[in-house]
């Protein structure tokens, strides 16, 4: 599967704008939600090629998203990789066992996000 289109769900409008600037300039087409329900609804209706989830945000968790979306028929086929402050290993292997393919700390370094996007496609 190739990746050409994100979804990235986060409450920080900077982190938003890093994120989409960073895949805007590598060639991927970006879509931004600012917290889970809202990403929930756009996964649904745009199918991206992969999630970038935020954990800490207001209302639903990423976590609880990210589970919502790796259980619903609808969308679970979509790689997600959360992207997150919270940088406990047990936080890493909860991110993973709610459906995420990936996990990465914030933050965010460039080169290593974009590898991490390669390695799922």
């Amino acid at each position: 599967m190739t990746i050409k289109s994100i979804l990235i769900v986060d409450d920080s409008a900077t982190d938003r704008q890093f994120l989409s600037d960073l895949l805007v300039k590598n060639g991927y087409k970006v879509e931004t939600a600012q917290n889970a329900d809202e990403a929930l609804a756009k996964a649904k209706a745009l199918h991206p090629d992969l999630v970038l989830m935020d954990v800490v945000m207001p209302g639903q968790s990423g976590f609880q998203a990210t589970r919502t979306l790796a259980k619903d028929e609808a969308t679970k086929q979509i790689p997600i990789i959360i992207c997150t402050s919270k940088g406990q290993d047990t936080d890493k292997a909860w991110g993973l066992k709610q459906g995420a393919r990936d996990y990465i700390v914030k933050p965010v370094k460039g080169p290593e996000l974009l590898a991490k996007i390669s390695a799922l496609g």
